[in-house]
């Protein structure tokens, strides 16, 4: 006992010793923190505070101040999206707008077969044995022969193994992109990619790096960064999926994709290619079959190809091709495919009587690029405008010289020589964006549309009015 009464009073002179030798900051910070553990264990966690009973008078006054905030910002009355034109009857050759007869160089009718006897009749024919509409997915009970039909015939068109159709031409490729990129997988993409493209990059959720419009060694310098990432993790990188998505011709410029030295580029740094062609798909090549037959590239070197059938085909809907195995993983994924009504079969089968026309009359494809390369030829040298794009795409830009300062204006300005064109007879349209929306937001412009039904004269008129119109508002 004695013992241990020595031993818990040597402990205590120890701790005492220690506490002297102790430097001076030690000591205060140790009070300081003794005092703060005291000041919480006895302060209060909050404080009542004291209530205050509005009187009935007080809350309706409140309330009748009270204003809400706008659910969506407010649209000025004469925005171009509420001020739109009205057609009356088909959009073809001949179009009236507004009630005025105009020629049409706005719609996407390239091969002119939106009024084509044959596609009617064969359209009119299946609405007589299947009705408008499927009113159902392809999964439950909206998959109609006609459908499986004209899949086959694309595939056999596209010289591709398997092909798979949807009911709405911008949910083609906006539901491929995520069905197979998902999150922490790469996407490289061109900065000039069409709307489409960017909803399907943002479903993905994917890892996006953006390339300079049809700049190779630009994308080649993200590649090359991205090889150099991967080598210092290679566990990830072996998990991690690289696409390159770009347009055969791009919507917004008009321009054709350098398609040989990106099949380079994917086989020597291992990415995929999804190529989407809405605006080749019909056009190029000498069959029509868009980008690969233009460049006379193996088509196998494509890992997908999506169109929709809203241009070329006068059709409604979209369709993507490529090997079975792809092709089949979309009908399992692809939002649009597995949740949206089939397409009706009365536009299934004035698709399939629209290839048909392409295979028996493969002259017309040298007779469109002829017209094009003829209006581009004609709109050169227009005062203060300047044209964008190939001269053998059909959708060409005519975009302003010189800024007028603000993009508003120069939307403005461009709406006159629109509106001085359709007071001539000849309807045109201008480029439209979701300006906070757009990832690369493109300059404003006048769309010009070329289709073989347009004729020398009508061209070259369309080209002097143009160019009359720039002379009058721009001058």
């Amino acid at each position: 006992m004695a013992a241990a009464g020595v031993g818990q009073q040597w402990v205590l002179v120890e701790m005492v010793q220690a506490l002297y030798e102790a430097p001076a900051y030690h000591l205060i910070l140790e009070g300081i923190l003794i005092l703060w553990i005291i000041r919480l264990l006895f302060s209060k966690t909050y404080k009542l505070q004291e209530r205050s009973d509005l009187t009935l008078k007080e809350k309706e006054e409140l309330i009748e101040e009270w204003q809400p905030e706008p659910l969506v910002p407010s649209v000025p009355k004469d925005h171009p999206a509420l001020n739109y034109n009205i057609v009356s009857g088909p959009p073809t050759h001949i179009i009236t707008v507004n009630g005025k007869e105009c020629i049409n160089f706005a719609s996407f009718n390239f091969l002119g077969l939106l009024n084509n006897e044959k596609v009617k009749t064969a359209a009119q024919a299946s609405l007589k044995k299947y009705g408008v509409g499927t009113c159902g997915p392809r999964g439950f009970y909206g998959t109609f022969d006609v459908h499986l039909e004209l899949e086959e015939r694309l595939a056999k068109f596209m010289r591709t193994e398997e092909a798979i159709i949807y009911s709405y031409g911008f949910a083609t490729i906006a539901s491929a992109i995520p069905a197979y990129s998902k999150r922490g997988d790469i996407v490289f993409v061109d900065e000039a990619a069409c709307f489409a493209i960017q909803k399907g990059l943002q479903a993905s959720r994917s890892n996006i790096k953006l390339f300079k419009h049809n700049d190779m060694a630009d994308l080649e310098r993200l590649l090359k960064e991205q090889e150099t990432e991967d080598q210092k993790n290679p566990r990830k990188a072996r998990v991690t999926r690289r696409f390159i998505v770009v347009e055969g011709l791009y919507m917004n410029t008009g321009d054709i994709c350098p398609l040989p030295e990106l099949i380079k580029l994917k086989y020597k740094y291992k990415v995929r290619i999804f190529l989407e062609e809405s605006l080749s798909f019909g056009v190029l090549g000498e069959h029509g079959r868009g980008i690969t037959e233009h460049f006379g590239i193996n088509i196998d070197d494509i890992d997908l190809i999506s169109a929709n059938m809203e241009n070329s085909l006068a059709s409604i809907g979209g369709f993507c091709c490529g090997r079975s195995f792809i092709i089949d993983h979309q009908r399992l994924s692809g939002q649009g495919y597995c949740f949206s009504a089939s397409l009706p079969p009365l536009l299934a089968a004035a698709a399939i009587e629209a290839l048909n026309i392409m295979e028996d009359n493969p002259d017309i494809f040298q007779t469109l690029r002829t017209k094009c390369e003829r209006m581009h030829k004609d709109l050169q040298g227009i005062s203060g405008l300047k044209v964008v794009g190939e001269s053998f795409s059909p959708a060409l830009h005519l975009q302003l010289e010189e800024s007028c300062g603000s993009r508003e204006n120069d939307v403005k300005l461009l709406k006159r020589v629109v509106d001085y064109c359709m007071n001539s007879g000849i309807a045109l349209t201008q480029a439209r964006y979701l300006e906070k929306e757009e990832k690369c937001l493109p300059p404003p412009s006048i769309r010009v549309v070329i289709t073989v039904e347009q004729t020398e004269q009508e061209l070259d008129k369309a080209a002097s009015l143009l160019k009359e119109a720039a002379q009058s508002v721009l001058n």
